[in-house]
């Protein structure tokens, strides 16, 4: 008898797959254990070759999809895609990265397939063949164990940097596959050449500008923005900056929103509520500026600054020029 499959998406982000998938990779084979075949379902163009860089990461099989209108299908393209694989090859689970991306293709198939997906997970294990996904809720005061009886796949989608990237020994069988190219219609805009983002997610950057409730205001965002590129870093927020337009869910670090582990972060106007310290902590160098000496940032911090935040950032920027 066959094992059940055990799938991991791989996402591409430009030219290379995204590092989230990496993450969940590792994670799958610590899950597979003998019980499970891990498979990693990549799409990719004719020419390209992907897979080598899923290798290190040892899934037992890479199911390689290749047609060149897949480097720029639209999300609802890859979900018809995996919608027929799935009924081909019938996974037991299948696991997203919580990317822009995951979270766009993950409720489409889950919409196609009837089945259940649990969405920006923190901690994923198995009892026998069903997947108890844990995620944070009711205001991440509490974490919830959540699990998908009756239906299959079972689908998740995971933060990213929840888990590290461990390349493993095995080499991992290669096999084409084929499905068939539904295109989807297409919105027409005014604008004709597209304008694409090349900047990392603040997830994946190795140093963060993090803006707080006290740093709130647009003279110092727009202060943050710059001091952000001067450093080739990203712009990081608490969860009450997501209320202003120029940040989203996607911005956030914390317990909602992103975990991340960058070289550097400066946080700035930041209390260090817990929701936001456990999700950057594990930083390797921290620095607050901080208006009130007695906020619980300082605790964690390298390096403290008691003060103004768009002073310190004005001075900072100085020593660029």
């Amino acid at each position: 008898m066959s094992k059940p499959e055990l799938w991991v998406i791989a996402e591409r982000r430009l030219d290379h797959v995204e590092p989230t998938t990496f993450q969940l990779l590792t994670k799958a084979r610590q899950l597979a254990g003998d019980r499970f075949h891990t498979v990693a379902i990549l799409f990719e163009a004719t020419n390209d070759h992907l897979e080598t860089e899923l290798q290190p990461y040892a899934p037992d099989e890479i199911r390689i999809v290749r047609d060149d209108r897949f480097p720029t299908a639209t999300d609802a393209e890859h979900a018809d895609a995996l919608a027929q694989l799935v009924a081909q090859y019938q996974p037991n689970s299948i696991l997203f990265g919580a990317t822009i991306t995951g979270r766009s293709i993950a409720p489409r198939l889950q919409a196609k397939l009837l089945t259940g997906l649990t969405a920006d997970c923190l901690d994923l294990r198995f009892d026998d063949e069903t997947l108890v996904a844990t995620k944070p809720s009711y205001g991440d005061n509490i974490m919830c164990e959540i699990i998908c009886p009756d239906h299959r796949p079972q689908m998740a989608t995971v933060r990213p940097n929840t888990f590290v990237a461990e390349p493993a020994t095995g080499t991992a069988e290669l096999t084409p596959v084929t499905v068939a190219f539904h295109p989807v219609e297409r919105l027409q805009v005014k604008t004709a050449t597209p304008v694409v983002n090349t900047a990392t997610t603040v997830g994946d950057a190795s140093r963060v500008v993090a803006l707080g409730r006290g740093a709130a205001n647009t003279a110092t965002i727009d202060t943050a923005t710059r001091l952000a590129e001067k450093l080739g870093g990203r712009i990081g927020v608490s969860r009450p900056l997501t209320d202003l337009d120029r940040f989203t869910h996607d911005d956030q670090i914390g317990q909602s929103g992103n975990t991340i582990h960058p070289d550097l972060i400066l946080n700035f106007g930041i209390s260090g509520a817990v929701q936001y310290l456990v999700g950057m902590q594990s930083a390797k160098t921290i620095v607050a500026v901080n208006s009130d000496s007695n906020a619980p940032i300082f605790d964690v911090a390298d390096y403290g600054y008691v003060g103004d935040a768009n002073a310190f950032m004005t001075a900072l920027l100085a020593q660029f020029v």
